[in-house]
């Protein structure tokens, strides 16, 4: 990818309800909100779907997130699409940019988002291709 945004971000996880006959009940659905800081400045929503296993430290998830903002002088969303695992506490994750979700300025927009976490505070890094025409 030929360009990069980073910054932090804050991120809610509100636990939902199981819907009564509707799927499996040990898979957990949660909302997601972010609020994002840095070269890309916005928000994002989400849903998460995650499941954990009988070994300490195993599961997985996966989450779709629309996210709004501006990024480098240009606005408009996109949507990012996450799947993680963990193995006995060692984590995989990947967060891509659905192909043709980006909007105004943002559209045509490709790439992907990794994040860490470093003494609490979420840092992500985002390397994205933007048509110069947009």
């Amino acid at each position: 990818m030929g360009r990069e945004a980073r910054g932090i971000f804050e991120v809610k996880i509100t636990p939902q309800p199981a819907q009564e006959g509707v799927g499996d009940p040990s898979v957990g659905r949660m909302a997601i909100e972010k609020r994002f800081h840095g070269e890309f400045d916005g928000t994002g929503r989400g849903q998460m779907l995650a499941m954990g296993t009988a070994v300490d430290g195993s599961a997985g998830y996966v989450a779709m997130e629309r996210v709004s903002g501006t990024l480098h002088g240009r606005s408009g969303s996109f949507a990012l699409q996450h799947t993680g695992t963990m193995k006995r506490g060692t984590p995989r994750l990947s967060v891509t940019i659905v192909p043709d979700s980006g909007t105004e300025g943002l559209s045509g927009i490709e790439g992907r988002l990794d994040i860490t976490i470093a003494d609490g505070v979420h840092h992500y890094a985002l390397a994205y291709e933007l048509p110069d025409t947009a």
